[in-house]
């Protein structure tokens, strides 16, 4: 099966990052993380959700965070030095990043922003995010994404959920 690269997969190369392309079966109806790691066939652990919120004073940050967890808001706009911190409405998502909800990366936004990684994936051999579609992931190494992002590890998701 041919799988078409995405400009986020198109970055990593220019970059020289190593990555896996991962596709999997999307069910429009359930693009929750625990569906795709369960199409994959992983941990829910590794499978990373990228999320945009919007800080008062500070602006559009994103968050990536385990799966199996919720972005903690208080923590997460401490991280980006905000009193308070809310999630973007869906609406915003696309003309904001250029992505859709279900295929949001943390790469090849349409304008580079402040990005947390959650802690739990320091120190990962892999983790997998989003490469930018819909039915299909990266598997990548979390301190070489953190450094082509720009990116800090900090703790900024709630106790598990699923």
């Amino acid at each position: 099966m041919k799988i078409n690269k995405t400009n986020a997969a198109r970055l990593l190369d220019r970059a020289k990052i190593p990555y896996g392309l991962i596709p999997y079966e999307v069910d429009e109806n359930n693009l929750a993380a625990d569906h795709v790691a369960e199409s994959l066939g992983e941990d829910i652990n590794l499978v990373f959700k990228t999320l945009v919120l919007h800080g008062e004073r500070t602006g559009y940050f994103v968050c990536v965070i385990p799966g199996n967890r919720e972005v903690d808001l208080k923590k997460a706009a401490r991280a980006a030095g905000a009193k308070k911190a809310e999630m973007i409405p869906m609406k915003e998502l696309l003309p904001l990043t250029g992505y859709i909800r279900g295929g949001c990366s943390p790469i090849g936004m349409k304008k580079p922003f402040p990005t947390f990684i959650d802690q739990r994936a320091e120190g990962k051999e892999f983790i997998y995010i989003s490469a930018g579609q819909r039915g299909l992931q990266f598997k990548i190494n979390p301190e070489q994404l953190r450094e082509f992002v720009g990116a800090t590890f900090v703790d900024v998701s709630t106790e598990d959920t699923i």
